[in-house]
């Protein structure tokens, strides 16, 4: 039986999209495929809301997250994180050879602009990394705020921001926002399989990445971003066409449904399992303000078993998911993105209500 997937990643895909996958292949250096990677790249510049560069990458989000603190850090890396995958950032750092230091919240606390502002007052850096949604305290970071502090008071320090788990599901302003690489992957909010990332990068970015000696190669962001300028859209590596025929056309219908109206779907789904988890348990994120739009953490305050309810769900054919790491079984987590509608997230809730015998 299939289940429907209520977890932070991989989404339910719709057919019609998993059947743009099976499209024959052309030849990856033909002209047809420059215009199908140039054609992605326009429309995800209206889903990113930017003019900057788009680029592909035939890897997991963490690829580029990976290539960015590599290829763009000249000095110092200030990383902030929320959770897992703000800590990965820094561990990609470390492992690279890359300078940087960690700046952790509290668990369930956001990254604030007074954070950003007092470790950037050290002159010590010249990126930072953000995390705009963290799958695994379902945090959403007020990046728009962390880049206004940046423009206003440092306006040299590139600004990275993980968009992973919340590109299309919410508004992200990528320009307006002073975001100098901003990064997604294609089995979240996109609605798309498992297995592309996306990134925009700024040309100031770029420039900084010239002075940078050891970027690595396969995922070295200013060489993916020279050899598409000089090629006409061609990569330096082959890439997944099989995914990019399904991200073209379903970038398709992302614009079709409307980016406002496809934010509006997303938190009206996010509404309703937060009124639940309020009603039966409680949000893991101590303040409201910064509650994920894709993904909702909530605190496990009647001791369930987590397991024994996936068990019983994937019966009913839903899954959700546990908590991450340290909050295993303390919390568990619903994901409500891509292209789920209220009355599916509506049905899952009534299953686990009456799994669970609640009211």
């Amino acid at each position: 039986m299939h289940k429907k997937l209520f977890i932070p990643g991989p989404v339910d895909v719709r057919e019609d999209v998993l059947q743009k996958m099976a499209t024959p292949q052309i030849g990856h250096r033909t002209k047809d495929a420059s215009k199908l990677q140039r054609d992605i790249s326009e429309k995800m510049q209206k889903v990113f809301r930017t003019e900057n560069q788009i680029v592909l990458s035939t890897t997991s989000g963490s690829g580029l997250m990976e290539g960015a603190i590599r290829s763009f850090t000249r000095k110092r890396a200030a990383v902030f994180s929320v959770g897992a995958f703000g800590d990965r950032w820094y561990k990609m750092a470390k492992t690279n050879n890359v300078p940087a230091d960690i700046f952790k919240s509290e668990p369930g606390y956001p990254t604030t602009p007074e954070m950003v502002d007092e470790a950037l007052a050290t002159g010590k850096y010249d990126v930072i990394t953000v995390t705009h949604n963290e799958t695994s305290a379902g945090i959403m970071n007020p990046v728009d705020e962390i880049g206004k502090l940046l423009k206003e008071k440092y306006p040299d320090v590139l600004f990275l921001v993980d968009t992973v788990s919340s590109m299309a599901g919410v508004l992200i302003d990528t320009d307006a926002w002073g975001i100098d690489v901003c990064i997604t992957s294609t089995q979240k909010a996109l609605g798309l399989p498992a297995g592309m990332s996306i990134c925009s990068v700024s040309e100031r970015a770029i420039e900084a990445g010239r002075q940078v000696e050891f970027r690595g190669l396969y995922l070295d962001i200013v060489d993916l971003y020279d050899t598409i300028k000089k090629k006409d859209y061609q990569y330096p590596s082959t890439p997944s066409l099989s995914h990019m025929f399904a991200m073209d056309y379903q970038l398709d219908r992302i614009l079709e449904e409307g980016l406002e109206n496809r934010y509006s779907r997303h938190h009206e789904m996010a509404e309703l399992v937060r009124d639940w988890a309020r009603k039966h348990f409680a949000l893991f994120v101590k303040d409201e303000k910064y509650l994920s739009q894709t993904l909702t953490t909530i605190t496990n305050t009647k001791g369930i078993s987590v397991s024994d309810l996936n068990k019983k769900l994937g019966e009913r054919g839903f899954m959700i998911s546990n908590g991450y790491g340290d909050l295993k079984d303390v919390t568990f987590r619903i994901a409500h993105m891509a292209d789920y509608s209220v009355e599916v997230v509506r049905e899952l809730l009534d299953n686990i209500n009456d799994i669970l015998g609640l009211e």
